[in-house]
């Protein structure tokens, strides 16, 4: 039987989610080395069966493994109408360096694709993953609004945004989720992004809501990093 995990309204715009989700980044590497596929896959179904109806990940982690990873997790239980998927773009590799797009023909390949890996007909949470300071929000949201009309996309979201930013993405198309990080040692949303997205109606999404693993384990989890752990390197600046 499953565990009862309350479900909650993020935003204002329809979507509804368990109030715990499932981040799945690491399971395909960043955290060290990507994880054995077959264990990742009886991870997630574990947390379907425990109530976990939330899963996020993004195009870049992987780079793409991971979206085929959770649509190979759900296609296997016969999940997908179980759960909402949250997936991201705008990040990507290009020779070696990571670039952000927000070019509308950007949007669409890679919405296109990250529903062919995914394996299905609609994402139900597109986030813009970074903001593409080259190219007006307004013009990237102006295609993500095409793609929500096309049924291809359910709820938009951003990710890492200013409260400005935010406004004017919102003025364009309803924004249901703002995706930031935010913990005891991450708090710089709570002076204008929370405040703007109680303002409009916007659900928040925390990531890494317990400082990456450091404030469960303490000190001794920057000891015991391998090299592959982008943490090794990110919790030292």
């Amino acid at each position: 039987m499953a565990t009862v995990i309350p479900k909650v309204k993020l935003g204002s715009q329809g979507l509804v989610v368990s109030q715990q989700g499932l981040g799945c980044m690491g399971m395909s590497g960043n955290y060290g080395l990507p994880k054995p596929e077959a264990d990742m896959i009886k991870l997630i179904h574990h947390a379907i069966d425990s109530g976990v109806t939330f899963l996020d990940t993004s195009d870049v982690y992987g780079p793409h493994t991971n979206e085929i990873l959770v649509g190979k997790a759900l296609k296997e239980g016969g999940l997908r109408e179980k759960v909402q998927i949250a997936t991201k773009f705008a990040i990507r590799h290009v020779d070696g360096k990571m670039d952000v797009c927000g070019d509308p023909a950007y949007v669409r390949s890679a919405c296109e694709a990250s529903l062919k890996r995914l394996d299905i007909d609609c994402i139900d949470l597109y986030y813009v993953h970074r903001i593409d300071i080259r190219v007006p929000i307004e013009v990237t949201m102006g295609e993500l609004k095409k793609l929500v009309e096309e049924g291809k996309v359910k709820y938009v979201g951003l990710s890492e945004a200013s409260a400005s930013t935010i406004r004017r993405a919102h003025a364009v198309h309803p924004l249901t989720a703002v995706q930031n990080e935010w913990s005891i040692w991450s708090r710089d949303l709570e002076e204008d992004i929370v405040p703007t997205c109680r303002e409009l109606g916007i659900g928040i999404v925390p990531y890494s809501p317990i400082g990456r693993g450091f404030l469960a384990v303490g000190p001794k989890l920057a000891e015991n990093l391998t090299d592959g752990d982008f943490r090794k390197v990110h919790m030292c600046i």
